[in-house]
Protein backbone atom coordinates (compact mmCIF):
# COMPACT_ATOMS: atom_id res chain seq x y z
CA UNK A 1 0.00 0.00 0.00
CA UNK A 2 1.08 3.66 -1.15
CA UNK A 3 2.51 5.26 1.92
CA UNK A 4 3.67 8.93 1.96
CA UNK A 5 6.94 8.94 4.25
CA UNK A 6 8.99 12.08 6.04
CA UNK A 7 12.40 11.93 4.69
CA UNK A 8 13.89 12.95 7.95
CA UNK A 9 12.27 9.92 9.74
CA UNK A 10 13.31 7.81 7.03
CA UNK A 11 17.28 8.64 7.87
CA UNK A 12 19.08 6.47 9.89
CA UNK A 13 16.61 3.24 8.91
CA UNK A 14 19.10 0.66 8.19
CA UNK A 15 19.09 -1.61 4.62
CA UNK A 16 19.26 -4.79 4.65
CA UNK A 17 20.49 -6.83 2.36
CA UNK A 18 19.52 -11.03 1.14
CA UNK A 19 22.58 -12.07 3.62
CA UNK A 20 23.19 -9.16 6.37
CA UNK A 21 23.20 -5.97 7.41
CA UNK A 22 24.33 -2.99 4.88
CA UNK A 23 24.09 0.62 7.04
CA UNK A 24 22.12 3.20 7.48
CA UNK A 25 20.00 5.67 4.99
CA UNK A 26 21.95 8.84 5.10
CA UNK A 27 20.45 10.94 2.69
CA UNK A 28 18.89 10.15 -1.31
CA UNK A 29 20.11 11.91 -4.88
CA UNK A 30 16.95 13.57 -6.89
CA UNK A 31 16.81 14.42 -10.12
CA UNK A 32 15.91 18.33 -9.81
CA UNK A 33 13.73 17.68 -12.99
CA UNK A 34 10.88 14.98 -12.01
CA UNK A 35 11.83 14.82 -8.29
CA UNK A 36 12.20 11.38 -8.71
CA UNK A 37 14.85 9.78 -6.26
CA UNK A 38 17.78 8.38 -8.15
CA UNK A 39 19.81 7.04 -5.17
CA UNK A 40 19.53 6.26 -1.87
CA UNK A 41 23.10 6.81 -0.21
CA UNK A 42 24.20 4.41 2.36
CA UNK A 43 26.99 4.99 4.93
CA UNK A 44 28.18 0.96 5.47
CA UNK A 45 28.85 -0.21 8.29
CA UNK A 46 32.30 -2.23 9.80
CA UNK A 47 32.18 -4.45 7.19
CA UNK A 48 32.43 -1.76 4.56
CA UNK A 49 34.95 0.50 6.59
CA UNK A 50 32.20 3.19 6.74
CA UNK A 51 32.15 3.80 3.18
CA UNK A 52 28.91 5.17 1.14
CA UNK A 53 27.27 2.97 -1.64
CA UNK A 54 24.69 4.09 -3.68
CA UNK A 55 21.38 1.74 -3.52
CA UNK A 56 18.39 2.45 -6.52
CA UNK A 57 14.71 2.46 -5.39
CA UNK A 58 14.20 0.06 -7.74
CA UNK A 59 15.10 -3.35 -5.65
CA UNK A 60 13.83 -2.20 -2.41
CA UNK A 61 11.65 -5.21 -1.50
CA UNK A 62 9.97 -3.52 1.95
CA UNK A 63 10.31 -1.08 4.22
CA UNK A 64 9.81 -2.38 7.94
CA UNK A 65 8.96 0.39 9.98
CA UNK A 66 9.15 -1.98 13.20
CA UNK A 67 12.72 -2.73 13.09
CA UNK A 68 13.25 0.50 10.90
CA UNK A 69 14.91 -1.32 8.22
CA UNK A 70 15.02 -1.07 4.22
CA UNK A 71 14.94 -4.60 3.10
CA UNK A 72 16.64 -4.61 -0.68
CA UNK A 73 17.27 -7.10 -3.40
CA UNK A 74 20.76 -7.09 -3.45
CA UNK A 75 24.26 -9.13 -1.60
CA UNK A 76 26.89 -7.69 0.12
CA UNK A 77 28.88 -9.08 -2.27
CA UNK A 78 27.68 -7.21 -5.14
CA UNK A 79 27.54 -3.50 -3.00
CA UNK A 80 30.75 -4.20 -1.84
CA UNK A 81 32.23 -4.32 -5.53
CA UNK A 82 30.07 -1.46 -7.09
CA UNK A 83 31.61 1.67 -8.11
CA UNK A 84 32.36 3.60 -5.26
CA UNK A 85 30.64 6.57 -4.91
CA UNK A 86 31.45 10.22 -6.13
CA UNK A 87 30.61 12.09 -2.81
CA UNK A 88 30.85 15.88 -5.14
CA UNK A 89 27.56 16.90 -6.51
CA UNK A 90 26.65 16.81 -9.55
CA UNK A 91 27.29 12.73 -9.93
CA UNK A 92 28.86 12.43 -13.97
CA UNK A 93 26.77 10.50 -15.98
CA UNK A 94 30.33 8.63 -16.90
CA UNK A 95 29.53 7.35 -13.43
CA UNK A 96 26.61 6.53 -13.39
CA UNK A 97 26.84 5.09 -16.71
CA UNK A 98 29.40 2.89 -14.95
CA UNK A 99 27.43 2.36 -12.11
CA UNK A 100 24.35 0.39 -14.29
CA UNK A 101 26.97 -1.36 -16.25
CA UNK A 102 28.17 -2.78 -13.60
CA UNK A 103 25.13 -4.23 -12.24
CA UNK A 104 23.29 -5.13 -15.32
CA UNK A 105 20.52 -2.38 -15.86
CA UNK A 106 19.21 -0.53 -18.44
CA UNK A 107 19.74 2.88 -17.10
CA UNK A 108 17.08 5.01 -16.45
CA UNK A 109 17.69 8.05 -18.79
CA UNK A 110 16.83 5.73 -21.73
CA UNK A 111 13.23 5.76 -20.54
CA UNK A 112 13.06 1.87 -20.09
CA UNK A 113 12.54 0.87 -16.87
CA UNK A 114 15.23 -1.45 -14.90
CA UNK A 115 15.63 -5.04 -15.33
CA UNK A 116 13.73 -6.79 -12.74
CA UNK A 117 16.29 -9.26 -12.09
CA UNK A 118 18.55 -9.27 -9.36
CA UNK A 119 21.90 -8.65 -10.96
CA UNK A 120 24.50 -10.82 -11.35
CA UNK A 121 28.26 -9.92 -10.66
CA UNK A 122 30.17 -9.01 -13.83
CA UNK A 123 34.09 -10.15 -14.30
CA UNK A 124 36.78 -7.14 -12.44
CA UNK A 125 37.72 -4.93 -15.58
CA UNK A 126 39.77 -1.79 -14.76
CA UNK A 127 37.77 1.41 -15.14
CA UNK A 128 38.55 4.61 -16.53
CA UNK A 129 38.71 7.69 -13.96
CA UNK A 130 35.24 9.94 -13.85
CA UNK A 131 34.87 12.52 -16.32
CA UNK A 132 33.73 16.19 -15.87
CA UNK A 133 29.40 16.28 -15.43
CA UNK A 134 27.72 16.18 -18.41
CA UNK A 135 24.29 16.18 -17.04
CA UNK A 136 24.41 18.10 -13.69
CA UNK A 137 20.78 16.79 -12.23
CA UNK A 138 21.04 15.25 -9.67
CA UNK A 139 20.45 16.83 -6.71
CA UNK A 140 21.10 16.03 -2.53
CA UNK A 141 18.13 16.42 -0.29
CA UNK A 142 20.79 17.73 2.36
CA UNK A 143 21.32 20.19 0.10
CA UNK A 144 17.89 21.65 -0.89
CA UNK A 145 16.44 21.33 3.25
CA UNK A 146 16.95 25.12 4.12
CA UNK A 147 15.82 26.41 1.00
CA UNK A 148 13.84 29.50 1.40
CA UNK A 149 10.20 29.16 -0.23
CA UNK A 150 8.83 32.08 -1.97
CA UNK A 151 5.07 32.59 -3.32
CA UNK A 152 4.22 34.90 -6.15
CA UNK A 153 4.03 37.69 -3.56
CA UNK A 154 6.43 36.62 -1.27
CA UNK A 155 8.42 34.54 0.72
CA UNK A 156 6.45 32.15 2.95
CA UNK A 157 9.72 30.39 4.76
CA UNK A 158 11.96 27.93 4.25
CA UNK A 159 12.00 24.26 3.66
CA UNK A 160 12.14 21.54 6.48
CA UNK A 161 11.44 18.48 4.80
CA UNK A 162 10.62 16.33 1.47
CA UNK A 163 7.64 13.79 1.60
CA UNK A 164 8.74 10.52 0.16
CA UNK A 165 6.13 8.29 -1.92
CA UNK A 166 7.07 4.75 -1.22
CA UNK A 167 5.12 4.04 -4.17
CA UNK A 168 7.37 4.78 -6.98
CA UNK A 169 10.02 6.88 -4.91
CA UNK A 170 8.94 10.29 -5.88
CA UNK A 171 9.23 13.48 -3.85
CA UNK A 172 5.61 14.67 -3.68
CA UNK A 173 6.20 17.35 -1.40
CA UNK A 174 7.83 19.73 0.50
CA UNK A 175 7.33 20.51 4.39
CA UNK A 176 7.59 24.69 4.78
CA UNK A 177 7.92 25.84 7.94
CA UNK A 178 6.46 29.26 7.81
CA UNK A 179 8.47 30.95 10.82
CA UNK A 180 7.76 34.11 11.85
CA UNK A 181 5.41 35.14 9.07
CA UNK A 182 2.74 32.40 10.27
CA UNK A 183 4.67 30.91 14.28
CA UNK A 184 4.14 27.12 14.34
CA UNK A 185 2.63 26.31 10.96
CA UNK A 186 3.22 23.78 9.22
CA UNK A 187 2.35 23.20 5.18
CA UNK A 188 2.94 21.01 2.49
CA UNK A 189 3.33 21.88 -1.23
CA UNK A 190 3.02 19.54 -3.96
CA UNK A 191 6.31 19.38 -5.93
CA UNK A 192 4.33 20.11 -9.12
CA UNK A 193 3.34 23.39 -7.92
CA UNK A 194 7.40 24.50 -8.49
CA UNK A 195 7.78 27.47 -11.01
CA UNK A 196 11.47 27.53 -10.37
CA UNK A 197 14.59 26.80 -8.31
CA UNK A 198 17.47 29.34 -8.07
CA UNK A 199 19.84 26.83 -6.95
CA UNK A 200 22.64 29.38 -6.65
CA UNK A 201 20.31 31.43 -4.52
CA UNK A 202 18.82 28.86 -2.43
CA UNK A 203 15.34 29.54 -3.18
CA UNK A 204 12.50 27.62 -4.80
CA UNK A 205 9.42 29.78 -6.03
CA UNK A 206 6.03 28.08 -6.13
CA UNK A 207 2.99 29.32 -7.99
CA UNK A 208 0.86 30.08 -5.17
CA UNK A 209 -0.26 33.51 -3.02
CA UNK A 210 0.74 34.25 0.59
CA UNK A 211 -2.75 33.96 1.15
CA UNK A 212 -3.48 30.66 -0.17
CA UNK A 213 -0.75 29.66 1.80
CA UNK A 214 -1.78 31.21 4.72
CA UNK A 215 -5.17 29.44 4.91
CA UNK A 216 -4.19 26.28 3.56
CA UNK A 217 -5.09 23.04 5.64
CA UNK A 218 -2.49 22.52 8.25
CA UNK A 219 -0.12 19.36 8.24
CA UNK A 220 0.66 17.70 11.25
CA UNK A 221 3.39 15.75 10.89
CA UNK A 222 2.61 13.10 14.19
CA UNK A 223 -0.24 12.03 11.57
CA UNK A 224 -0.22 9.96 8.10
CA UNK A 225 -0.86 11.97 4.98
CA UNK A 226 -3.80 10.56 4.45
CA UNK A 227 -5.90 10.79 0.73
CA UNK A 228 -8.49 13.12 2.35
CA UNK A 229 -6.15 15.48 3.67
CA UNK A 230 -3.91 15.68 -0.37
CA UNK A 231 -7.75 16.23 -1.80
CA UNK A 232 -8.52 18.74 0.63
CA UNK A 233 -5.19 20.46 -0.13
CA UNK A 234 -5.47 20.11 -4.23
CA UNK A 235 -8.66 21.66 -3.68
CA UNK A 236 -7.93 24.11 -1.53
CA UNK A 237 -5.05 25.56 -4.21
CA UNK A 238 -7.45 24.92 -7.25
CA UNK A 239 -5.32 22.57 -8.46
CA UNK A 240 -6.06 19.04 -10.43
CA UNK A 241 -5.06 16.18 -8.50
CA UNK A 242 -1.95 14.55 -9.61
CA UNK A 243 -2.46 11.33 -11.72
CA UNK A 244 0.82 9.92 -9.73
CA UNK A 245 -0.58 10.93 -6.42
CA UNK A 246 -3.62 9.98 -4.44
CA UNK A 247 -4.84 6.68 -5.83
Amino acid sequence: MRQLRNLDKLKGYGLKASDGEIGSLRQVYFSDRSWKIRYLIVRTGKWLFGQEVLIVPSVIQHVDDEHKMIEVRLTLEQIKNSPRVEKQLPVSRHYEQEYYDYYGWEPYWTGDPLFDQTPKLPPKQDRDPPKQPEHPHLRSSDEVVGYHIHAQDGEIGQIKDLIVDDQDWTLRYLKIDTGHWLPGKKILVSTPWIQMIDWSELMVRVDLTCHRIETAPEYDPDKPISRDYELSLYKHYGKKIDPDGPE
